[in-house]
């Protein structure tokens, strides 16, 4: 736990006094502190090679006809809305909404055959691929690897959403919103996996309080100069002189790590530029539309903090895009008019994700998932919309070594269903943590959950991926 008092109070109700403001706790694995567990680092060596996750969520359940699977063949009640285009696979072609993808198509891996099974906003049983213990695949990656990375201080579990990335940030909320928790609940593993939300929310958040005035708790400006004058009187007072030099180190590494991982303005213009999704479109004109008041254009600067994050060395990053669900009814435009704004957003800011991997020489180590909670019905509905379908879900991979330039499955002529093997939410979960862990290893522990080991050793992968 890290403490530092709001300056409202001379004293807490337990007698502390407010320069007693700093305190690192049982935040590692097991109840143990972070400066036990760099200590424990120190005695055994460092031999961990770091990887990321960053599961890239759009929560509605985007259309598999208007993305990555399109079917400008079918017939027109089925058919795919709007133009395709061909892209550097031969003979593979995505919706063209999706230009920048289309042109990177070779590093990337399109499950034309995973299918959710999940009809409803029923984040769980997609994030989790249906482990007995409940818990989503982020939360899973915390429990394996450590709550927190003892290099950086980062939380290894971190939740993304748009609030994250812009301040006083007032979204609407719609129906979804109250599943949120969802995406990365932890299950029966507690509290202590809960992911890390910048913008609030978390168990973790709220043991994290600043000397400020408390009007500004909120305020990330604040928060970053919070840490700031934190570490300034540490120095002045030399209060740490006599600590444990692992005591010194866990304090320096939380403090970097808060303030710099979530701090957009330490980028370099020209990258935040690249990233830049605010251009594509005014948000008052998608949030107008009952199921996309969640809807932001802020995409690109979340996906710029899953890299600095990741590059940080935290483990999982979820990042959150609402709106995709389309039924074009008075909730949404007609004849999903929605995607003209969501869809180029995630072109442009998967891109710019991609590119910066490469340049920056992560594209081996992570490991990107963009998929929804389930797809859209292949048959059109009297708005031009398509309504929740199970059957059949968008999944693009790219990263993490996977093996890229490639389609993996194939679905029915209407876009209902694969006719070849499908993968399911539980060979997701399998192949996430067959790539972030050493599975021999894992079967090696007699301190694991369960059914969190059988659900990584007793179902199958998707085997091309690799």
């Amino acid at each position: 736990m890290l403490t530092v008092q709001d300056r409202g109070f001379a004293r807490t109700c337990s007698g502390r006094s407010r320069r007693e403001f700093l305190r690192i706790g049982a935040l590692g694995l097991g109840g143990l502190t972070l400066a036990d567990l760099l200590a424990a680092k120190a005695r055994a060596g460092d031999s961990t090679q770091h990887k990321s996750v960053v599961l890239l969520f759009l929560q509605g359940g985007p259309t598999q006809h208007e993305t990555w699977d399109p079917k400008p063949d079918a017939p027109q009640e089925y058919r795919t809305l709007g133009d395709t285009i061909p892209t550097a696979l031969p003979g593979v072609r995505f919706s063209a909404h999706f230009p920048k993808l289309a042109e990177r198509a070779n590093r990337l891996a399109v499950v034309r055959s995973f299918a959710s099974g999940n009809g409803g906003h029923t984040y769980e049983s997609v994030t989790t691929g249906g482990n007995g213990a409940k818990a989503s695949m982020s939360a899973t990656a915390g429990y394996l690897g450590g709550t927190i990375n003892a290099n950086t201080g980062l939380p290894s579990n971190v939740l993304v959403l748009p609030e994250a990335v812009k301040d006083g940030l007032k979204l609407g909320s719609n129906f979804e919103t109250g599943a949120l928790p969802t995406l990365t609940q932890p299950g029966l593993l507690g509290s202590q996996y809960e992911a890390f939300s910048p913008a609030g929310g978390s168990a973790l958040k709220r043991s994290m309080t600043l000397t400020m005035p408390r009007e500004k708790f909120d305020d990330r400006r604040a928060l970053l100069e919070g840490f700031d004058t934190a570490r300034r009187e540490l120095d002045r007072s030399q209060a740490m002189t006599n600590s444990d030099r692992f005591q010194q180190q866990a304090f320096d590494l939380i403090a970097r790590g808060v303030t710099d991982a979530f701090d957009l303005s330490k980028e370099n213009p020209k990258t935040l530029a690249n990233y830049d999704t605010e251009k594509l479109f005014k948000l008052e004109d998608a949030t107008r539309w009952y199921d996309m008041k969640r809807a932001s254009n802020l995409l690109g600067k979340q996906m710029l903090m899953a890299r600095r994050l990741c590059e940080a060395g935290c483990g999982f990053v979820t990042v959150s895009d609402c709106g995709w669900d389309m039924h074009a009814n008075s909730n949404s435009p007609k004849n999903m008019e929605g995607l003209k704004w969501l869809a180029p957003q995630v072109d442009h800011a998967v891109a710019a994700f991609l590119d910066d991997l490469k340049e920056r020489g992560l594209e081996d180590k992570v490991l990107l998932i963009v998929t929804g909670e389930m797809g859209r019905t292949p048959k059109l509905n009297k708005n031009g919309g398509r309504d929740h379908h199970g059957g059949l879900t968008p999944l693009l991979v790219a990263g993490g070594g996977v093996k890229a330039g490639q389609v993996i499955g194939k679905s029915d002529n209407f876009g209902s269903q694969p006719v070849t093997k499908t993968y399911k939410p539980a060979n997701l979960f399998a192949s996430v943590m067959h790539w972030l862990f050493d599975v021999p290893q894992l079967r090696l522990r007699t301190d694991l959950n369960r059914d969190i080991k059988q659900a990584i050793e007793n179902t199958e992968t998707i085997a091309e991926l690799v």
